[in-house]
């Protein structure tokens, strides 16, 4: 199995996993992050930096990039139209926004889809349809030498 088809069955063993902001506990409970954060734990150990208390507005009001930068801290960033599994999107829910959600691209191709977890779903694999697509401000995707 390669590196990012394991890193799809990690975040697909999080399906289900109810949604509790700032969580990242499988099964338990977490939020869009957490499932990142608790992929990267089983993918390439200890997390890499402490994690602050976040509002469900991110950063909104000061228009600061911080799930960006801290995605382009920890992830390697790539380019939009390089698609592959295991990607980790990035997504402004509105346009002009900051990015304040993210997901793990599981399926490329016609029947693209994700995992993400979101408020009154969970953790869910959802396709990456066309209103998705558009949201998507950033492609990343694990750091080399991970698992």
């Amino acid at each position: 199995m390669t590196r990012p088809e394991r890193v799809v069955e990690v975040a697909r063993d999080w399906i289900g996993t109810p949604y509790l902001h700032q969580a990242s506990v499988r099964g338990a409970g977490t939020d869009c992050l957490g499932l990142l954060r608790g992929v990267w734990r089983q993918i390439v150990g200890e997390e890499p930096e402490p994690m602050p208390a976040y509002s469900d507005d991110w950063a909104e009001p000061s228009r600061q990039e911080v799930l960006m930068e801290a995605a382009a801290r920890w992830l390697r960033r790539k380019p939009l139209e390089e698609i592959a599994v295991g990607d980790v999107l990035l997504f402004r829910m509105r346009e002009g926004g900051i990015a304040k959600h993210l997901g793990i691209q599981s399926v490329i191709g016609a029947s693209a889809a994700f995992v993400h977890a979101y408020a009154g779903h969970g953790v869910v694999e959802s396709p990456l349809s066309l209103p998705w697509q558009r949201r998507i401000a950033a492609r990343f995707c694990f750091p080399e030498g991970a698992e």
